[in-house]
């Protein structure tokens, strides 16, 4: 296959050049090729495909609100080409026998798919599930959806985690600061009436965890950073030498919560979209590399599920097939953020800081994972075109600038436009 006319993001830069791909693999970059099985791209962006550190595909245990077939189309027409599965399923892959159910649904996959493996026993945080025997097959260690409140605990999975050269990728929050809460507690829970979640849940968790990482020298991640007490937190610990990396979501950088003007449960997330102070801090510390990683936590609910208002609703909204669209609208097209920050976070940097060699990259000899985009395309966000299972998200009816045209993985096209 030829890709022809490409505008190609390679090694920082934007180059005018055809890619040509043999066995899965890019045998040639270079103008002027000619290959009988072309695809002329026009001009449009061709970047390494995306790598998404945080999806929950729900199966097994929860295809009511998505399927892994569903959860991977629509992650390659979101131009995601590898997404890690976090571990709260059921069974939850605390064991080698209960990673084995799930390794064999993600061969339904049609992107490349590598699951969590959880920090403790049933994400309960009572006891240490089993890193050892788990460490082979997954990406990394985690309980996302919860926090680990006891600190001997987390210091012990963090020593294990260095043992076998596998991060302790953490979601922040400390459940008895939580205090029942649905939203950011600030002006606008008060004025809608719901009970708030202070910054202060996620942030000192982070700082916790950052010092015992720095002692024990385990490899550590923030998920879905929120709060800008957090990220301060994080370029301390970077200063300090840790070996501390965290993401941000698509939302987290677009919204906040004076965007939500009803008590709406699509708007529910953990953690809450936060002040507008929190959206600006963290899209300056995407600026400055302080935050290195875009990660949509792409949480499909039931429609059911998602209903009402907040005190009824599920946490979680959708992100995967439409994430770098939101971003290029909100954040590229209006100056705030660079076209080739946003790529870097979403494959070169994750490709990096986890060591992911299956993962594509544009150069010759490099696994062909591929996602070309049409910067000039303008769409609306439409239910009716939602391929995953889940459908709850804030932004329908938005319209959006740039749309995917094609995914590639190892050279097969795994959505066309």
């Amino acid at each position: 296959m030829l890709l022809k006319n490409c505008n190609a993001y390679i090694n920082g830069e934007f180059i005018k050049t055809d890619i040509l791909i043999k066995n899965g693999k890019i045998e040639k970059i270079a103008n002027d090729l000619n290959d009988e099985n072309t695809i002329d791209l026009k001009g449009a962006l061709v970047s390494a495909g995306f790598i998404d550190i945080h999806q929950h595909w729900r199966e097994p245990g929860y295809s009511h609100k998505e399927t892994i077939r569903s959860a991977s189309i629509a992650c390659a027409k979101g131009g995601i080409t590898t997404a890690m599965q976090m571990p709260n399923l059921k069974p939850v892959p605390d064991s080698k026998e209960n990673l084995q159910i799930e390794l064999d649904l993600l061969k339904n996959s049609v992107i490349k798919a590598i699951p969590y493996g959880a920090i403790t026993m049933g994400e309960k945080g009572e006891s240490l599930a089993d890193l050892k025997s788990l460490a082979k097959d997954v990406f990394a260690f985690s309980d996302d959806g919860r926090g680990v409140a006891n600190a001997q605990m987390m210091k012990e999975a963090m020593i294990q985690a260095k043992e076998l050269d596998k991060h302790i990728i953490a979601h922040c929050e400390d459940e008895s600061l939580v205090n029942g809460g649905h939203m950011h507690d600030g002006e606008i829970s008060k004025k809608l009436g719901v009970k708030g979640i202070c910054s202060s849940s996620e942030s000192v968790q982070v700082a916790r965890d950052m010092l015992l990482a720095q002692e024990v020298g385990a490899k550590y991640h923030v998920c879905h950073i929120s709060a800008w007490q957090s990220v301060a937190m994080v370029e301390f610990g970077k200063k300090l030498g840790v070996k501390i990396s965290c993401e941000v979501t698509p939302h987290h950088l677009v919204s906040c919560d004076e965007d939500i003007k009803q008590n709406d449960g699509k708007w529910k997330m953990n953690p809450p979209l936060r002040s507008r102070y929190d959206k600006e801090y963290l899209i300056n510390a995407l600026n400055s590399g302080i935050i290195e990683v875009i990660a949509t936590d792409h949480a499909p609910h039931s429609k059911e599920e998602k209903e009402g208002p907040f005190e009824k609703s599920y946490f979680g909204i959708i992100g995967s097939e439409f994430a770098f669209s939101l971003l290029y609208t909100k954040l590229i097209k209006t100056n705030l953020v660079k076209l080739e920050t946003i790529l870097d976070a979403f494959s070169t940097n994750p490709k990096r800081i986890f060591n992911l060699s299956d993962c594509g990259e544009l150069k010759e000899g490099s696994n062909a994972d591929i996602v070309c985009i049409d910067l000039e395309k303008e769409w609306v966000l439409d239910e009716k075109d939602i391929v995953s299972g889940g459908k709850n998200t804030p932004y329908l009816g938005e319209k959006l600038s740039s749309q995917v045209i094609l995914t590639l993985v190892n050279g097969e096209i795994v959505y066309q436009n």
